[in-house]
């Protein structure tokens, strides 16, 4: 579904990300992790063109992402994100912000739309909060009608970004019963995210990046258990310390 190859990206005489090479196959979910600035959301962010890169190939269902000729805006109804601050628009309800996207981008009409909507709203335990602003929303519910908005759309794929990283652990839970729900109905998906729990029950593989380099790239078990690589060691001993 998603192939990542020799991708290198600078910021100036920065280098970002380093020769990264991984893959996705359709129903895996790839758990992307590393420290803060190890470049793991840059690496996501290519992946549906959010971010260019410069050199190496990436290809999704087969289409080059890096080909200026793809239509990028095309690409992105199927590819769906989920981004770490909800990016919701505050001006418009709940239900709104699951419907405009499918009535500008797909074409369906107001009351299809809506019932797509409303139907995902119920899924993830919101349906009595549909003419409600994101403002009157926890950050959970926000984030929860982020996948709700995304799944709209219909994706092939689903790539979330640290979607946890500004909720309260209650919060955080609620979350990730929606993701972990997802991942057992075989969506196709790439999560950066430090929850290692969720890595452990739901992930097909997980990715280490560290200063811009995949430094593993393992079956889950694999990956908590036969780990010799002192970046990885370390970097797991803090994060399950507590």
């Amino acid at each position: 579904m998603i192939e990542i190859q020799g991708v290198n990206k600078f910021y100036g005489k920065f280098q970002v990300l380093k020769n990264c090479s991984t893959h996705v196959a359709k129903g895996e979910v790839v758990v992307v992790c590393g420290p803060s600035g190890s470049g793991k959301s840059t690496l996501i962010k290519c992946v549906n063109g959010l971010e260019g890169f410069d050199e190496g190939s990436i290809r999704v269902q087969g289409i080059e992402v890096g080909d200026p000729k793809t239509d990028l805006p095309n690409l992105r109804t199927r590819i769906g994100m989920v981004f770490q601050n909800f990016e919701l628009f505050p001006h418009l309800s709940i239900i709104e912000n699951l419907t405009i996207a499918q009535e500008m981008v797909l074409q369906r009409t107001p009351d299809v739309a809506k019932a797509k909507g409303m139907a995902l709203l119920d899924r993830v335990g919101l349906a009595d909060h549909a003419a409600k602003y994101p403002g009157q929303l926890s950050g959970g519910q926000q984030q929860r009608v982020a996948i709700a908005r995304a799944l709209a759309m219909d994706p092939m794929a689903m790539l979330f970004d640290e979607p946890t990283s500004a909720l309260d652990p209650e919060m955080i839970a609620e979350v990730l019963d929606v993701m972990v729900g997802l991942a057992r109905e075989g969506m196709t998906m790439m999560c950066v995210t430090h929850e290692m729990g969720f890595a452990r029950n739901v992930a097909t593989r997980v990715v280490f990046i560290d200063q811009g380099e995949i430094v593993e790239d393992r079956p889950t078990e694999a990956f908590f258990s036969e780990i010799t690589n002192p970046r990885t060691q370390t970097f797991l001993g803090k994060i399950l310390r507590h």
